[in-house]
């Protein structure tokens, strides 16, 4: 299972006591579409390393089992929104829509302090988010 370790690209500013964190998980319809998945998630990837606002990321990639999580951490949600406005997250979104079977987020506040979030509450949370197909 390939995974980008936790990185941090700016540290907390000193008034900042809560990060705003993101986790997602996408599974993409055949195994055809993941190498462009993947491929497209690194883009995403380098694009966070230099984001404003962003506190931390770690992506997992299971490419048998065509899925996909990433794990964020932002200053405020503005923050998260405008990586995910700007691009070249725009665009691979859009592109990457027709491709997608399956893609479950959650969003919650947590301590400053508890940076990296670690991926058993990541995942835990996300189980509880995804919907019953």
């Amino acid at each position: 299972m390939p995974t980008l370790p936790w990185t941090t690209p700016n540290p907390p500013r000193p008034d900042t006591t809560h990060a705003y964190v993101m986790a997602s998980r996408f599974e993409v319809r055949s195994l055809k579409d993941v190498p462009r998945f993947f491929l497209k998630s690194l883009a995403a990837w380098r694009q966070v390393r230099t984001a404003p606002g962003a506190l931390g990321a770690s992506l997992v990639a299971r490419p048998l089992q065509r899925t996909f999580l990433t794990l964020s951490a932002w200053e405020d949600r503005d923050a998260l929104y405008a990586y995910a406005r700007a691009e070249p997250h725009r665009s691979i979104m859009t592109g990457l829509r027709s491709t997608m079977r399956d893609s479950t987020f959650t969003f919650w506040e947590a301590p400053v302090e508890q940076l990296p979030i670690g991926w058993d509450d990541a995942r835990r949370r996300l189980d509880a988010a995804q919907t019953p197909h």
